[in-house]
């Protein structure tokens, strides 16, 4: 009676009575489902139900300690935490969700060079210590029309890198309208700054012409900075020097110019919806002297940050001792040597980036509809709707792309995507107009079904 009368006083006596690990290690329920497991296992499991319990008393849900907190700890434990995801939610680049998805191709040398030994650092024709960049070099020369290339591990490092070696201590001349921030809180001015290099603005947010930059170049001048604003777009009343006219100014002034490209488009992409970007090769013709891009986005390969340009700039920037903390692991090298590869022999299609932003919206229709007619075999009503998919990625922030999705009217649209978060096979989509919407631009075939079987499940489970 007491308890029931004294909610807090109950609380106590429940946290109180929590079993130890030695307790529940020797009670008969537990005994035969913790035989087979490792000890270490089976400890870990009983700790982490028994702080769930306690942190589920603490925030006054009075259910006490039971034997099915155990298997809910074990299941936790037996599933991993970086897993696999549905992406239902039409942005190809998604940066939650890992960017990139890797060719078929690049996940086969992933495993290949991930499962022993790889002459990672060895040169097999000399017989003596080689080079991790050795398999990337060529094929990146050969695509860009660069004399040189390294690989770090994403574009704000080789950012960083560039700055460091060749800036300095010296001043670097950047267009207002170009001090972007890249995502997470990580802005141009702060790489800068922890680079050494002295940043000078010059221009306004929305003009900057050629003669700005030309002002302000000085004896202490390092590098002429240019920023593609790949994650977001300046309209209206604007002006911008290009990178020719920046090349030639650098060339007379002999100070190199940087051009900071993010997106990394080896070749033009031309679908429903995309617009122009600029490629790596483009800006090497232009004269940019080196050149950063990201391997995880327009490329479609895995996450690095590669550069690009000349070969005495390029020599600074690989003696730079920054190299080695930024450098690349083997599965970085192999999958992104065999994402180069496809492009290298006229099969960018074969890249599922390229093949993912191109789809033509008959083809996603038709794929919706598959979806909706698997759910209606469930008993869900999916409507078809257009929506309009992202590129992702702080790439083509105007692009929208056209494309087809299952929407579903349910009483919580929250409650719902939080059920499908929580399946057994993740799927997440997005809520629009109070609706559950999935875009089925990034589902394979294989994909639908689980999709379909996921909705299911979550309907059930709201089911009062």
């Amino acid at each position: 009676m007491r308890a029931a009368s004294n909610p807090p006083e109950g609380k106590n006596a429940l946290l109180r009575g929590l079993p130890s690990i030695e307790q529940l290690l020797r009670r008969p329920s537990l005994e035969s489902r913790l035989a087979n497991l490792p000890h270490a296992r089976a400890v870990a499991a009983l700790r982490l139900a028994v702080e769930r319990v306690r942190s589920r008393l603490l925030a006054g849900d009075l259910r006490p300690f039971e034997d099915a907190d155990v298997e809910a700890a074990l299941a936790s434990l037996a599933t991993p935490n970086l897993r696999p995801v549905i992406n239902a939610t039409g942005v190809v680049l998604h940066t939650n969700l890992g960017r990139a998805p890797l060719a078929p191709e690049a996940v086969e040398r992933v495993v290949a060079v991930a499962r022993g030994y790889s002459n990672l650092e060895y040169d097999l024709d000399e017989g003596e210590r080689g080079s991790r960049y050795a398999p990337l070099i060529g094929h990146l020369r050969t695509l860009t029309g660069a004399e040189d290339a390294i690989v770090v591990n994403n574009c704000a490092g080789a950012v960083l890198l560039i700055l460091a070696a060749l800036a300095s201590g010296r001043e670097c001349i950047v267009s207002r309208g170009e001090l972007v921030e890249i995502g997470g809180g990580f802005r141009i001015p702060d790489v800068m700054r922890q680079s050494g290099a002295k940043l000078v603005e010059v221009g306004t947010t929305n003009r900057t012409r050629r003669a700005d930059y030309a002002n302000a170049l000085s004896p202490d001048t390092g590098l002429i900075v240019k920023v593609h604003r790949s994650n977001f777009a300046l309209v209206g009343f604007t002006e911008e020097a290009s990178l020719a006219e920046l090349t030639e100014l650098g060339r007379s002034r002999n100070v190199p110019v940087f051009q900071d490209l993010g997106s990394g488009a080896l070749v033009p992409l031309s679908g429903p919806g995309l617009t122009p970007e600029p490629t790596v090769g483009q800006a090497i013709r232009d004269g940019a002297d080196v050149v950063a891009f990201s391997g995880d986005k327009l490329l479609g390969g895995p996450q690095a940050g590669v550069i690009v340009g000349r070969a005495d700039l390029l020599q600074r920037i690989k003696s730079h001792p920054l190299t080695r903390a930024l450098r690349v692991d083997k599965m970085t090298v192999a999958a992104l040597e065999a994402t180069l590869e496809l492009y290298r022999d006229g099969r960018p299609d074969a890249v599922p980036t390229q093949s993912l932003l191109t789809q033509q919206p008959a083809l996603l229709q038709s794929r919706a509809e598959r979806l909706a007619a698997l759910l209606a075999a469930r008993g869900v009503v999916g409507k078809v709707v257009s929506v309009d998919g992202q590129v992702g990625g702080g790439a083509m922030p105007l692009a929208r792309l056209p494309s087809y999705a299952c929407s579903l009217t349910v009483e919580a649209p929250k409650v719902f995507l939080d059920r499908l978060r929580e399946g057994e096979v993740p799927v997440i989509g997005r809520i629009a107009d109070d609706e559950v919407v999935l875009d089925v631009r990034c589902l394979s075939e294989e994909d639908l079904g689980q999709v379909a079987q996921a909705v299911a499940a979550a309907q059930s489970g709201s089911q009062p």
